[in-house]
């Protein structure tokens, strides 16, 4: 009985919260939302510690105060996404009013795949608007069906999955998922992933921002085995009015990677350097509050030095330097540690 009161005040609050965004401006409205970020930043030491070093890591070359700036950037952008543009987006883009607010911005050469009959998979991360990318692509004709932890609240559950899922996006649950991937597949279907979290100890790791990182093998192991071509995009938001741009910056083809000696981590390898790509494009509305770099590989729990086997996979990838290499060679013998240690990932 506590927890059904419990859920049906949040659902209440909820309600009401987003109903009351219509009184304000979007900017008013997420400037609103920044100060809670701004707030949340301040009394969360733990949190702000880790997104600073995150930051650090990922761009050394920022001064202390440039990585506290943009780390602090991020949590407000966040919340905006949370607060605002999530409960105003069903409202926002509507099949006769989604050109106010979106635009498609660079496609590079993904607008075959997304248009065509082939299934494929989508890559996003927890950058910009994952919310709004699957939603205004199912929107505008893209069969799109998009994997979702389901929320612990029943009844917000139901309410964001009805305005999830208003324009013909499927949502798939994360529990019990692989049976409706493989129909989503044989319809067509674009499956989207959210693929940037720490996989574990047991994920296969590949570079990202010149550190080793744990991804999930699970995606690549599915478009090798159905030869599945994916595409990288991402929602990013450019200004405090509710408009986004819609960035689809690659795409990876089956015959890419058939020639390689391990397509499952060239597969792996290139998803994660499109996440990155993403990130750099902007780092502001990134979460900076995961721990990406969490989870270590065998050898380097064990501190031993890196395997010829994986420095020949990473000389493998095209997209790396030799500077690059290096770099990550250094990182995984001189440091080891997580560099934004804390309980959650």
């Amino acid at each position: 009985m506590v927890s059904s009161a419990i859920d049906t005040l949040q659902y209440l609050g909820f309600r009401l919260f987003g109903g009351g965004l219509s009184i304000f401006s979007s900017a008013a409205n997420l400037e609103t939302a920044g100060e809670v970020g701004s707030a949340y930043w301040r009394l969360s030491a733990r949190h702000r510690r880790r997104a600073i070093l995150n930051v650090q890591a990922a761009f050394p070359e920022l001064s202390d105060a440039e990585a506290e700036a943009l780390a602090e950037g991020s949590i407000r952008s966040l919340m905006g996404m949370f607060l605002v543009d999530s409960l105003m987006m069903s409202r926002r883009v509507t099949p006769s009013g989604w050109a106010q607010h979106v635009r498609l911005g660079p496609l590079a050469d993904t607008v075959e795949v997304l248009l065509s009959d082939r299934p494929a998979i989508l890559i996003t991360a927890h950058q910009g608007n994952f919310e709004l990318l699957g939603y205004t692509l199912s929107m505008l004709g893209v069969p799109i069906t998009a994997l979702a932890r389901p929320l612990d609240n029943p009844m917000l559950h139901a309410w964001i999955h009805s305005m999830r899922t208003r324009h013909g996006l499927e949502i798939i649950t994360k529990w019990g998922a692989t049976e409706r991937v493989v129909e989503a597949i044989a319809r067509g279907a674009k499956v989207a992933f959210i693929a940037d979290q720490n996989a574990g100890n047991d994920g296969i790791f590949v570079p990202f921002f010149d550190r080793l990182a744990s991804s999930y093998k699970s995606i690549a192991l599915l478009a090798v085995r159905e030869r599945l071509p994916l595409v990288a995009g991402f929602a990013r938001r450019c200004d405090a009015d509710f408009r986004y741009e819609i960035v689809c910056l690659d795409r990876l083809e089956p015959e890419m990677w058939d020639e390689h000696p391990d397509p499952i981590f060239f597969v792996s390898a290139w998803y994660t350097w499109a996440i990155e790509r993403m990130v750099r494009m902007a780092p502001e509305q990134y979460w900076w509050l995961h721990r990406r770099w969490k989870s270590r590989p065998r050898f380097e729990r064990e501190g031993k030095p890196m395997p010829a086997r994986m420095v020949a996979r990473l000389e493998s990838l095209p997209w790396l330097t030799p500077e690059q290499v290096a770099n990550i060679r250094r990182h995984s013998e001189t440091a080891t540690a997580d560099p934004a240690p804390g309980t959650s990932r």
